[in-house]
C-alpha cells in the first residue's frame, strides 16, 4: 500500500505532466539554493521548475502517458513543467547552464514526444514565436506585393504599346 504522501506526489507530478506541452529534465547536482531561486526566477511565466524524486515521476509518467524520460531519470532530476512558449523555456535553461555548468539539461518531452538534450538545445536556438510570426507575416505581405505587380505588368504592358502605336501612326499622318 502507497503511502499518502507519496500518492499525493505522483498525482500531482501527473497533474504537471498533464497540463504542461513540454517538461524538460534537468540534473541540478553541484547548484546552491540561491542559484535554483535563480532559475525559478528566469523560467517565470514560462514553466514551473521542481526538484522531482525519480521513482515517482516514473510512476506519474506512466499515468500520465508521457514516454521518454525513464532512461534519464537517475541521479538527482529537477523538471522544468513548462506551461507557457518552449521556446523561451528553453533558453532559459540554456543560458542558465551556459553561466552554471552544473545545471545538466538531460532530455524531456515535447507535445508527447520524447527529446534529447541536443534537440532541446536546438529548440532553445529557434527564434521567438513572435519574431517567426513577423517573418512569415512579412514573407505573405511580399508575395501579396508581388502577386499585385504581376497582375498590374500585363495592363501597363498594353497601354504602352497603345501609347507606342499612337505616336507612330501620329507621326506617320504628320509626315505624310
Amino acid at each position: 500500500m502507497a503511502r499518502p504522501d507519496k500518492a499525493a506526489a505522483v498525482a500531482e507530478i501527473t497533474n504537471k505532466l498533464r497540463d504542461s506541452s513540454a517538461a524538460v529534465l534537468t540534473e541540478y547536482r553541484g547548484l546552491s539554493v540561491s542559484q535554483l531561486q535563480e532559475l525559478r526566477r528566469s523560467l517565470r511565466g514560462n514553466a514551473t521548475y521542481a526538484v522531482v524524486k525519480n521513482t515517482l515521476t516514473t510512476i506519474a509518467a506512466k499515468e500520465a502517458g508521457v514516454e521518454g524520460l525513464d532512461a534519464d531519470l537517475q541521479g538527482p532530476s529537477a523538471i522544468a513543467f513548462v506551461t507557457g512558449d518552449p521556446v523561451e523555456a528553453a533558453k532559459g535553461l540554456r543560458d542558465f547552464a551556459k553561466a552554471n555548468p552544473a545545471l545538466v539539461i538531460k532530455g524531456g518531452v515535447l507535445d508527447g514526444n520524447a527529446l534529447t538534450a541536443a534537440e532541446i538545445t536546438k529548440l532553445a536556438d529557434l527564434e521567438s514565436r513572435e519574431v517567426l510570426l513577423a517573418k512569415a507575416a512579412g514573407a505573405m505581405k511580399a508575395k501579396v506585393n508581388q502577386a499585385a505587380y504581376v497582375f498590374n505588368a500585363k495592363p501597363t504592358q498594353v497601354a504602352r504599346v497603345i501609347d507606342a502605336l499612337r505616336q507612330k501612326q501620329e507621326s506617320a499622318g504628320a509626315a505624310a
